[in-house]
Formats: structure tokens, C-alpha cells, sequence
């Protein structure tokens, strides 16, 4: 038989599911000056900040 859970387990993983929700991961598109190829960077930054890090050269 499985265990069950305990509900402390529960909380806590519901605590960590919400604050998890307030993160986003972001692909940017950045041009080589260089070959004119594309590359990605990738970052996981608050939900906040994505205007902010999508204006930046």
C-alpha cells in the first residue's frame, strides 16, 4: 500500500506551489553584431521584472 501524505506535507507544497507561480521563464531573441545569427538567453525571473528584462540590450 502507498503512504499517505502527511498534512503538513500538503501546506507546505501549497505554500511552494504559490510562490512558484509568481517566476516565469523568458527566451530572448539576441542578435549577433557580428553574423547577424540569432542566439537565446534564457532566464527565470519574477513576473514582475519581464517588461524590464525584455527592454534590456
Amino acid at each position: 500500500m502507498a503512504k499517505a501524505a502527511s498534512k503538513n506535507a500538503k501546506i507546505k507544497d501549497a505554500k511552494a506551489s504559490a510562490e512558484a507561480k509568481n517566476w516565469t521563464k523568458v527566451i530572448k531573441a539576441v542578435r549577433s553584431p557580428k553574423s547577424g545569427a540569432y542566439t537565446f538567453k534564457e532566464a527565470i525571473i519574477h513576473k514582475d521584472k519581464v517588461k524590464d528584462y525584455l527592454s534590456e540590450k
